[in-house]
């Protein structure tokens, strides 16, 4: 960390302490080691790369920094970023020009294959836990994918911040019966053409789309949950290929051009363009109703094979400057308050990794006012949930698709 910080002795006692639940709410908690992290970092400017294409999660992350200003002293700047991997490709680019200490980005929302870019290199500061109370308040025994990122062990590397799942969007108004299943979506995409697209890859919510593919086209789990090379990608992915080969043409713009967000895909179906949008938040159409910005008939659906489920995470790249200040911004943004705030659909929707059983009856409150909205499927309706591929599969997916249908759109 910077100089004078014990990082070593900070860890050992902290660790031992991680049962105390009330760090964040009451100053006379606070272990002398936090009471010191505090310290070095009031006044520090926390630099935090996060995807910028949501007004409603940049109002939260707005939020969250007036929160850490009155409360830390700490400034959170928005780094808004159009693909996560611009922000990877910066750090990875100032570690390799020898700037180690004084990083350009102190803080990132991050997951998947972008968390494996940095991870193999070495370019994350943690282990995380030690220096987070609330640590000790995450479900990690009742969910997995909170240590697992795209099948990869996180090993404190990064903390959970959110939980998602794939759902479609539809409009009742006009798409009363939305299809079943994979194969009901697809006959719906040839009845009625030119009423489906989706987000150009890399976009993350059209590469995941891709990704569901594999499953609807049969490939094995066990395969997806591994590495792949190029050779049996090309073998169990060309059924892929060959249902977009198909479909394409039945698409929006004959499948020409394509949305190049998941913001421009919402706006297609606000607008009557298309029939279904597609997110990897449940909550999200309740967002975008509550904004104003759906219509109120809008509703969400998952095939009955299920969706992709999964965590995204927050880390502190190797070479961050402000590694205090960035510790304390995680440790709030996983204070119940913070989490219970994001999961109202009013302000963002996003799941909790918290733990109910780990909170206070006071605490568990701010959960239980949180209101369900209509347009949100509740989790028994989201299941099954499927695993996510391995990174590998993602990457393979995003070159071939742009190796075969260009970039344009």
């Amino acid at each position: 960390m910077t100089s004078g910080f014990d990082r070593r002795r900070f860890a050992a006692v902290f660790a031992a302490a991680l049962t105390a639940p009330r760090w964040l709410r009451a100053a006379e908690d606070v272990p002398a080691e936090i009471a010191q992290l505090r310290a070095r970092a009031r006044g520090q400017t926390v630099w935090f790369a996060a995807w910028g294409g949501s007004p409603e999660i940049n109002r939260y992350i707005r939020w969250a920094g007036e929160q850490l200003e009155q409360r830390f002293g700490i400034r959170l700047e928005h780094i808004r970023l159009r693909d996560t991997a611009e922000a990877v490709a910066r750090i990875i680019a100032e570690v390799e020009a020898g700037r180690r200490e004084d990083g350009s980005i102190d803080l990132i929302w991050i997951n998947g294959e972008n968390f494996r870019r940095l991870k193999e290199r070495g370019l994350l500061f943690g282990p995380l836990p030690p220096y987070l109370s609330n640590w000790s308040r995450l479900d990690l025994a009742g969910n997995p994918t909170l240590t697992l990122d795209f099948t990869l062990p996180t090993e404190g590397l990064e903390a959970p911040w959110g939980t998602a799942q794939f759902v479609f969007l539809y409009d009742s108004a006009r798409v009363p019966r939305p299809p079943a299943d994979w194969a009901a979506l697809f006959e719906a995409i040839r009845a009625r053409p030119g009423r489906f697209t989706y987000p150009q890859p890399p976009d993350f919510v059209g590469s995941t789309f891709l990704k569901h593919l594999l499953y609807a086209e049969g490939v094995p789990r066990e395969r997806l949950l591994a590495p792949v090379d190029g050779a049996d990608f090309q073998r169990l992915a060309q059924a892929v290929f060959d249902r977009l080969d198909q479909l394409h043409p039945q698409m929006w713009r004959k499948g020409r051009s394509f949305p190049r967000t998941q913001g421009q895909l919402h706006q297609l179906l606000a607008d009557g363009e298309v029939d279904f949008s597609m997110s990897f938040n449940p909550a999200e159409a309740s967002n975008l109703i509550l904004a104003g910005r759906m219509p109120a008939t809008v509703r969400t659906f998952i095939p009955r094979e299920g969706t992709i489920g999964n965590a995204h995470f927050l880390a502190i790249p190797i070479n961050a400057a402000h590694k205090e200040g960035a510790l304390v911004a995680i440790d709030f943004l996983l204070s119940p308050e913070a989490q219970a705030r994001k999961a109202d659909p009013a302000v963002w929707g996003d799941g909790t990794v918290l733990a109910m059983d780990r909170l206070t009856p006071e605490e568990r409150a701010l959960f239980e006012r949180v209101p369900r909205h209509p347009a949100t499927l509740p989790p028994e309706a989201r299941r099954p949930v499927l695993p996510e591929p391995h990174p590998d599969w993602m990457e393979r997916l995003e070159q071939a698709w742009i190796a075969r249908y260009g970039r344009s759109g």
